[in-house]
């Protein structure tokens, strides 16, 4: 007797459409939020692979910008006691100026490589990070070419002068 199932024949009410229709309701939402879940999970890997690849690319620019710190113009063109401190100045002012040069280059290429990344992800996100980014080697390049200009101004044999063609090509 307890393998004995009874099955009702006396019809589908209207309680019974109810019910049935609330459980399909909630299959097809179900499956929608699995199936969304499941389209968008390829865009959010690639988003955080990039935006992490991103991150080490603007703390590579930190540490261009924390290298030419010390390299200032007036420890140079000065000749003031240094602290106990301060580092020793090793480079001259052609050196430094090559130095400064090289190091805004790293940020060009640093921001240039940022920029690649929205090339084939269009995502906000992703873009955001790319903007700051640029933003940010854009400002520390202007603050090395502050330095640069000054030694220019400054040492114009050494440097090659001002208005020499070495600066304008």
């Amino acid at each position: 007797a307890l393998l004995r199932v009874e099955l009702r024949t006396d019809g589908f009410g209207f309680f019974d459409f109810v019910q049935v229709l609330e459980a399909g309701i909630n299959d097809v939402i179900l499956i929608g939020a699995a199936l969304f879940f499941l389209v968008t999970l390829e865009r959010r890997i690639k988003r955080g692979r990039a935006l992490a690849d991103l991150h080490q690319l603007r703390s590579l620019a930190h540490v261009v910008d924390m290298h030419q710190l010390t390299k200032d113009p007036d420890r140079v063109l000065s000749q003031r006691s240094a602290t106990a401190s301060s580092p020793r100045p090793t480079l001259s002012a052609y050196e430094l100026g090559r130095y400064l040069d090289y190091c805004s280059e790293m940020l060009a290429i640093i921001g240039k490589l940022a920029a690649l990344y929205v090339q084939n992800l269009d995502d906000n996100a992703v873009l955001a990070s790319v903007d700051e980014i640029e933003s940010l080697t854009n400002g520390l390049s202007r603050k090395i070419w502050q330095k640069v200009m000054i030694l220019y101004q400054t040492w114009p044999v050494e440097m090659g002068g001002v208005g020499d063609d070495k600066m304008t090509r």
